[in-house]
């Protein structure tokens, strides 16, 4: 199944999961996945939050960000894939001058 994110609605949600600024997924939802394209502009995180039911793998396009994982910090350049399994917690934040573009899949494990 081929998924065309440039056709898919940009979202722009403030302050996602309690993070700071605008969070800009393009966002594929099916029963057991999402898959998105999404954007972090400069200065902009997704808060710490908790994959209890779900995982989430995060590959990097461009731009730079910061992970806080569990209790550890990861830079995370373009090419770079963060693996955030079942039961552990995660946060990303754009502290560059660019924009941290990325894809993301989510998959329900229930």
């Amino acid at each position: 199944m081929k998924i065309s994110f440039d056709s898919l609605e940009e979202q722009n949600i403030q302050n996602f999961k309690g993070g700071e600024g605008v969070f800009k997924p393009r966002m594929h939802v099916g029963n057991y996945n999402k898959i998105m394209r999404a954007t972090l502009p400069a200065g902009s995180s997704i808060g710490l939050h908790t994959h209890d039911t779900n995982s989430e793998i995060i590959f990097i396009i461009s731009g730079v960000g910061t992970m806080e994982y569990d209790d550890t910090m990861e830079i995370l350049n373009p090419g770079d894939c963060h693996y955030c399994p079942p039961g552990h917690s995660h946060s990303l934040k754009n502290n560059g001058d660019e924009d941290l573009v990325f894809y993301a899949v989510v998959p329900e494990h229930n």
